[in-house]
């Protein structure tokens, strides 16, 4: 098991300045590249340090916009359209960056895909309810409606 510092926010295992207990290899391929964490190290604690105050002022401020922008997505139905077939399956899935496109396109402000939880793959025309978790405390639900192109 590796013991390691989280630098961003991970979905399911905690925020950033967070040490978690993660196995080896989920460290060393996945998170430790893309660099969503560091390893522990005494030293690194006042790293931590650091990190938590970092999040600490990002979080007050991020929250009154967080509000602002679930206002403006409350309601808000997004259409995207995807090359599909005659049956109305889809040829290839609609990812969340095809999402925060199409909510960016509809007027309701500048969303990160990273956010943004599909719940499962979607493969079919037709209307989805999406999550986008704008804060920890702030989540807003957006009417998907994919239709072919």
């Amino acid at each position: 098991m590796a013991k390691i510092i989280l630098t961003q926010e991970v979905t399911g295992l905690g925020a950033a300045g967070d040490v978690v207990t993660v196995k080896n290899g989920y460290a060393r391929n996945y998170l430790l590249p893309r660099g969503f964490a560091v390893t522990w190290t005494v030293g690194g604690e006042r790293q931590v340090e650091s990190i938590r105050a970092a999040r600490a002022a990002r979080v007050k401020a991020n929250l009154e916009d967080a509000k602002a922008t679930a206002a403006a997505l409350a309601g808000k139905h997004v259409v995207v359209s995807h090359k599909a077939g005659a049956d109305g399956r889809l040829f290839g899935t609609v990812k969340a960056e095809h999402v925060a496109d199409a909510i960016a396109a509809a007027g309701a402000g500048d969303v990160d895909k990273r956010t943004i939880n599909l719940g499962s793959a979607i493969k079919r025309t037709g209307s989805y309810t999406v999550t986008v978790r704008l804060h920890e405390d702030v989540v807003a639900n957006v009417e998907l409606d994919v239709v072919a192109a």
